[in-house]
């Protein structure tokens, strides 16, 4: 999700409601504690100089359990943001307090905002010498129509 869109789902909500993947929610006193801009510039093991910018939400619970942000308060805090650290349409990462601070990507499911697991990748599969991952099928998917192998056919 990028800021362009959340923009555009915030003026449609009542409340605000984050939740995981796994359908937990983030309780509803959550804060947002911060929103950045983040940019990262690395190189990958192949040697290609790379650079990345994000919009980053920092999620946090307090004890303050009467605490709700609403839909606007949240856009309002979003305009600011892109007024004084010059933010444009960039992809919106979450940082939210799990075993550790955990990094999500942004969705919106039509009634809450879900938190989307990230994972690793090797940025340079075609230089750095890591083998693509083979893709695992079952047996009876071998032996469909379309595979030439059938019993009786010679094949086996």
């Amino acid at each position: 999700m990028t800021l362009e869109q959340i923009k555009k789902i915030l003026p449609e909500l009542n409340a605000l409601k984050f939740q995981l993947e796994d359908g937990t929610f983030v309780p509803e006193h959550f804060h947002v504690t911060e929103i950045g801009k983040v940019t990262k510039n690395f190189i990958d093991c192949g040697g290609t100089v790379r650079n990345e910018a994000k919009v980053n939400f920092q999620l946090w619970n307090a004890g303050d359990e009467e605490h709700r942000l609403k839909p606007e308060k949240l856009l309002d805090i979003i305009f600011l943001s892109e007024e004084k650290l010059g933010m444009g349409d960039l992809g919106i990462e979450v940082e939210y307090q799990g075993i550790t601070i955990g990094k999500y990507d942004l969705d919106f499911n039509g009634r809450n905002f879900v938190l989307k697991n990230k994972l690793t990748a090797c940025l340079a599969e075609d230089s750095c010498g890591t083998l693509p991952q083979k893709q695992k099928v079952t047996l009876s998917e071998l032996t469909g129509q379309n595979s030439g192998c059938i019993p009786g056919s010679g094949c086996c």
